[in-house]
Formats: C-alpha cells, sequence, structure tokens
C-alpha cells in the first residue's frame, strides 16, 4: 500500500487485520458444572497497571466470583489477581472489587434477567482481545444436584457413542 494510499481515507493501515486475536488467561471450568447457562455477554474490566502485567503474565482465579449490580454500575467480585512478582509499593489488592464496562442498553437487557429470582451472574473467563482485557459474563441459574447427575450422564453417553463411532470407523 503506497503512503498516499493511508493519506487519503479510503483505508486505514489497520483495516487489513479481520481476525480477533484471543489470548485466554483462566476460565471458571466449575461454572457450566454448577450453573445452567442462559445468556452470555462480553465486557470490558477497569484494571491498574500490575494487574495487567500480571494477567498477561497468566495469573487470575475466578473461583468464588460473581458479578453485582450496584447502582446500574456492574461490580466483578472475589476474582483474584494476584499481586504482579515485580511490582513495587504500588501493586495492587489481589482480591479488590473491580467495575465491569458495557453499554447501557447491554445493561438494562442484562439486568432484567439478572434479577429475576434464582439467577446470578457469573465470570465465565478473562481474556485479552486485541491486547484488551474482556471478562465474560454469563447469566445463570444454579443446578441442583439430580442435574448434575443428568448432565453427567449425558455426557457418558455421548462419549460412548462417539468412541464407538470411532472404533467402527
Amino acid at each position: 500500500m503506497a503512503y498516499n494510499e493511508c493519506m487519503s481515507g479510503s483505508k486505514k493501515p489497520n483495516q487489513d487485520k479481520k481476525t480477533d486475536t484471543i489470548e485466554v488467561v483462566c476460565r471458571n471450568r466449575r461454572a457450566t458444572h454448577d450453573y445452567e447457562i442462559l445468556d452470555r455477554l462480553e465486557c470490558g474490566i477497569v484494571l491498574v497497571g500490575t494487574e495487567v502485567k500480571s494477567l498477561r503474565d497468566g495469573h487470575c482465579s475466578l473461583d468464588d466470583a460473581y458479578a453485582k449490580l450496584d447502582d446500574d454500575e456492574l461490580f466483578l467480585v472475589g476474582c483474584e489477581i494476584p499481586e504482579y512478582t515485580h511490582g513495587n509499593r504500588l501493586n495492587h489488592k489481589p482480591k479488590r472489587t473491580r467495575k465491569l464496562l458495557l453499554h447501557r442498553s447491554e445493561l438494562n437487557r442484562f439486568a432484567g434477567k439478572a434479577t429475576q429470582k434464582g439467577m446470578t451472574l457469573i465470570p465465565l473467563q478473562v481474556y485479552f482481545k486485541n491486547g484488551r482485557a474482556k471478562v465474560e459474563i454469563a447469566v445463570a441459574r444454579g443446578k441442583q444436584k439430580y442435574d448434575k447427575r443428568q448432565a453427567l450422564k449425558e455426557s457418558e453417553a455421548q462419549k460412548s457413542i462417539a468412541r464407538e463411532m470411532a472404533r467402527r470407523r
């Protein structure tokens, strides 16, 4: 691409990238086992510098984390991002509450679902998308013990079917 093409305004240099690069930092594996996922939403997250560096090193835990709605804002509670190892006295607190960023219309739609009885907001994964930290939040309903057993039976049946099909080929 020539210099004149870039400056003419017809095409920007960064428009050639069509795929989103996603680097997953951590997943909440227990979420799909303990909850029935009804709806998902991608949110930005407000972080300080040492938190970003710690996430880039792959350190994060979503165990016992959840999202709560407070004064028309969404917050991530219980997510642990350990202190950055090379940080100084300005390092962050590992379990602090972090604000989530999303559009007002998305928040209103999601808040309506989350306020229903038996529903909760849980984080599914933390990842970097095009260099920006994102959190995937889900509206979920808790599973009972018999629901979990039924899900295990269904997954075992699917595995045995797939194994038998592979054996016959």
